[in-house]
């Protein structure tokens, strides 16, 4: 029996974990970590809040506010260029507020430019897959397994709801059977497109290399992959972005309305690129209250 398996089984044996506990996705070795990576990523380094050099993803689990539970889940691809993963302002902050709503959340640690596309795509449906097939024993419902994701941390969410049959996002084992796609999507400030000049130049290098072919851009410009069952999605940008253009969110919320596709967009004049969390950006830092009510009009939260 493959070691995955009885990682699994032994999971399920101990019941749900604490705060903090760490789910590596890839026992066996995650499918592009066995060939080199396109440079020696030497060991995973920690930078104040900002995690590089990734080559054993993870989950970090959040569960929900006992008083509250949900039923909830939601998977939170931190943002970083696809070079690194800002894991705290954009990560774990936000698990902690999903947590206090009576969501359980996974602060996703994915890899990054050492190994390119389709790394990390291959690790948030990884992630659902492993979520769902676990749902009872994190009280979540399989129905209501969601991703969230910021700058080209919203780039890979909006991968996940987009691209979740993609033949190159499977692992290989038998956890490919069960779905990978998320039941809703919330997206801030994301980098949609890897088309000039809508994209942010630095994640679309990081992933995709210098000179991606001209098929692979498009695959990879998630408003042109939106389809009648892409999820319900939160889309949450900044007029003023000066890093990725609030155009990525509009061109994503214009497909999914041609696809009749449940959507929401709060576009904020003032707030910038990487708002995360934080206090003093006028009405945009309102933007969590906003998401807790669309959480709360589609009951994915009491």
């Amino acid at each position: 029996m493959r070691s995955w398996i009885l990682a699994l089984l032994l999971l399920a044996s101990t019941g749900a974990l604490a705060q903090g506990s760490v789910v590596t996705l890839w026992p066996d070795g995650a499918p592009d970590a066995r060939p080199p990576p396109r440079a020696p990523l030497g060991p995973e380094r920690l930078d104040g809040e900002l995690v590089s050099n990734v080559s054993q993803p993870t989950l970090t689990v959040y569960p929900a506010a006992y008083d509250r539970p949900a039923r909830t889940a939601v998977i939170i691809c931190p943002g970083g260029g696809y070079e690194v993963l800002s894991s705290t302002r954009e990560g774990h902050q936000y698990a902690q507020w999903l947590s206090n709503l009576g969501v359980t959340a996974f602060v996703l640690k994915y890899r990054l430019s050492g190994y390119g596309h389709p790394a990390p795509l291959q690790d948030v449906l990884r992630a659902i897959r492993l979520v769902r097939s676990q749902a009872a024993r994190y009280g979540v419902a399989p129905d209501r397994i969601g991703v969230m994701g910021s700058s080209a941390g919203g780039h890979l969410a909006a991968s996940a709801a987009t691209l979740y049959d993609l033949a190159a996002g499977r692992g290989g084992d038998a956890l490919d059977t069960v779905s990978a796609r998320p039941d809703f999507a919330m997206l801030m400030y994301p980098v949609i497109s890897m088309e000039t000049p809508v994209t942010h130049a630095g994640s679309r290098h990081a992933l995709l290399g210098a000179a991606p072919s001209a098929q692979l851009v498009q695959q990879m410009s998630l408003d042109r992959q939106v389809s009648a069952s892409t999820p319900p999605t939160l889309l949450v940008h900044s007029q003023d972005d000066g890093a990725v253009p609030v155009e990525n969110s509009i061109r994503f919320y214009q497909a999914l309305t041609r696809f009749h596709v449940p959507a929401e967009m709060l576009l904020f004049e003032h707030g910038g690129h990487g708002m995360g969390m934080r206090t003093g950006l006028g009405t945009a830092s309102n933007w969590p209250r906003r998401a807790e009510e669309w959480l709360r009009d589609r009951k994915l939260i009491p």
